[in-house]
């Protein structure tokens, strides 16, 4: 694949930053004395590098769900408009020409504002839309991006596009060409900052994205890309960015810090490698951290070559937070070095909106709010996530029957059509509710927010129960006979909700007063055992049907079926056709949680 892009040849060289010397309000870049008398006094400067990470599409501080204003239990904000606050406030207070903003990924896919400009009005239409985040992120002054795996969700079309629109480069060093293995996006960016000194800093900023887009993205990269392992790319890259004069380097990485992959051993690269990066590979000075969705401040990592430390952040998700890496560098035998660096994170609830950035798009965002408050259909009852985690609820189940009659329609007639079709389900958001009456779109893209599609894979009984036994995992072994606590009953090691699996069509039993791995009991369809050697078709999404939480067996179930409509749009399509979700259609209780064979609700 050609790199495509004009902005690799001309930001991939060191280019003038044109800054003028600070003011005496910026005394950590004036000159300071080194200690020894008559010593020649050692030069110095302080910049700062600003960072976000997994923006998923936030430019307001807006829900597009509840059709209001953002709110969470913690009162966070989100949102470009009020990072551009934060931004602006730091580059006052530091001097703008000593600031550089970066991130870390994740930023067209996520709210009904990335869906829209994608889907329903596309940015690569005829005479299509500048991107929205592209439009913001311009406006702000980002410097540099790196890709994150929610980049490749909409095809490369979508992502070249937005790559166009974009008045920064976008990176990854290990986003390659699948035949030729060359870069497919420039690795990296080069920029000098002038020093009050009259000397210059070149400051390197190397992309890294996910090498799980290898996985979860396979129907748009297969044959294009590859994307090898993040160490083993910057172990590449630093030493030539330090070859090319850099006197710092900063890893832009959309990639967690823990070590782990939620794909297990289908690729042989470790999905959140950011601290791996940093204790491996000599000559990096800071990793902006991103794809976890957690808030590190701060954290230090020992260089086990080196015994320097690297200093890591993340800026937890959606505009949140706001890293803000602070670098004090001192210049000897003619060369800079970094003699310190330190991290923070500012929170975006502290501040306005900047009106600018919501004047910019304020067009966009009336679209958006008009196009997700249409009325679809009518409701008999409320249907609400709250309870979904632990108990087979109607909301869950109508995921499960919407994506069942999918996949039926599209087996008729076939060699697969006499199997059963068996349909799983999570739940992405416990606050999710479908009202009674009127329901819009804005409800039906709060019970399934992903831009997952569909697809078919058949599975033995005997693979059915694994995967069972692994969803179950999810449950923290809680023994017989005290009381059960729902809010501590569920994400055991950390599995998130979207990790667990309830699957219509047969009926269960998970055992939580059992170890992990013999918790599914009475398994039955049409009220008689499961044999290891039946047949089922289940109706699963592409994410864990290409491996998402590892789950066993269905990835390398055969596939007989798929489609590149979103479930979500499936869902929307099956109420505007029906008119009206009634529960009793589909609700039923296919599994329930026992302890020692009784139930625990």
């Amino acid at each position: 694949m050609p790199l495509g892009r004009r902005k690799f040849l001309g930001s991939s060289v060191v280019t003038g930053a044109g800054a003028a010397l600070i003011g005496t309000g910026a005394p950590s870049a004036a000159a300071a004395p080194v200690s020894g008398g008559g010593a020649r006094p050692a030069r110095r400067y302080a910049f700062t590098v600003m960072g976000t990470t997994d923006l998923h599409g936030n430019v307001f501080n807006w829900d597009y769900a509840a059709d209001g204003e953002f709110d969470d239990k913690d009162h966070n904000d989100v949102g470009l408009a009020k990072i551009s606050t934060l931004v602006r406030r730091i580059r006052e207070e530091k001097g703008a020409r000593h600031t550089l903003l970066i991130d870390a990924g994740d930023t067209i896919q996520g709210t009904q504002l990335a869906y829209y400009y994608a889907k329903v009005d596309p940015i690569t239409g005829p005479n299509g839309p500048v991107h929205p985040m592209a439009k913001a992120m311009n406006a702000i002054g980002y410097d540099a991006a790196a890709l994150g795996n929610h980049e490749f969700n909409y095809g490369l079309g979508v992502l070249r596009k937005f790559e166009e629109h974009c008045d920064f480069p976008l990176l990854g060093a290990n986003a390659v060409d699948a035949k030729s293995l060359r870069p497919a996006f420039p690795p990296y960016w080069m920029k000098r900052l002038r020093t009050p000194c009259g000397g210059q800093v070149k400051v390197a900023v190397l992309g890294l994205t996910n090498p799980g887009v290898a996985i979860w993205d396979k129907a748009h990269v297969q044959g294009k890309l590859a994307f090898p392992g993040l160490v083993e790319q910057a172990a590449k890259w630093v030493p030539k960015l330090r070859s090319m004069g850099a006197d710092v380097v900063i890893v832009s990485a959309h990639s967690g810090t823990s070590g782990t992959s939620s794909y297990g051993d289908q690729l042989p690269h470790v999905e959140n490698a950011a601290a791996l990066v940093a204790e491996r590979v000599p000559g990096i000075d800071a990793i902006l951290v991103g794809h976890a969705h957690v808030e590190v401040p701060e954290r230090r990592v020992v260089n086990r070559e080196t015994g320097r430390e690297v200093v890591l952040s993340e800026p937890l998700k959606w505009g949140q937070r706001l890293t803000v890496f602070d670098f004090e560098l001192v210049r000897s035998r003619g060369r800079w070095s970094v003699d310190s660096v330190a991290a923070k994170v500012l929170n975006s609830n502290t501040v306005p909106e900047d009106p600018r950035i919501t004047r910019l798009l304020r067009a966009e965002q009336r679209k958006v709010v008009e196009y997700v408050n249409q009325v679809i259909g009518r409701s008999k009852a409320e249907m609400t996530a709250a309870q979904a985690p632990y108990r087979d609820t109607p909301v869950l189940d109508f995921i499960a029957f919407v994506q069942a009659e999918a996949v039926r329609k599209a087996l008729a007639g076939g060699a697969y059509a006499k199997l059963p079709v068996l349909s799983q389900a999570s739940c992405f958001s416990r606050s999710a509710t479908v009202p009674a009456g009127a329901v819009t779109i804005r409800s039906m893209a709060a019970l399934y927010p992903f831009d997952n599609t569909l697809e078919a894979r058949v599975l033995t009984g005997k693979q059915l129960r694994e995967y069972l036994e692994f969803s179950a995992r999810y449950y923290v072994r809680t023994p017989a006979g005290g009381p059960v606590d729902p809010a501590k009953l569920t994400n055991a090691d950390g599995i998130p909700d979207y990790n667990y699996d309830a699957v219509s069509g047969v009926s269960y039993e998970i055992d939580i007063a059992r170890e992990p791995g013999r918790r599914i009991g009475k398994l039955s369809f049409e009220g008689k055992p499961v044999a290891d050697d039946a047949r089922f078709v289940l109706a699963v999404n592409n994410y864990r049907a290409s491996g998402g939480g590892n789950f066993p067996q269905v990835a390398k179930a055969p596939q007989v079926w798929s489609t590149s409509e979103e479930i979500r749009n499936l869902i929307i399509g099956w109420v505007k056709e029906t008119g009206e979700i009634d529960p009793a259609r589909f609700a039923a209780e296919d599994w329930r949680l026992t302890r020692d064979g009784v139930p625990v609700f």
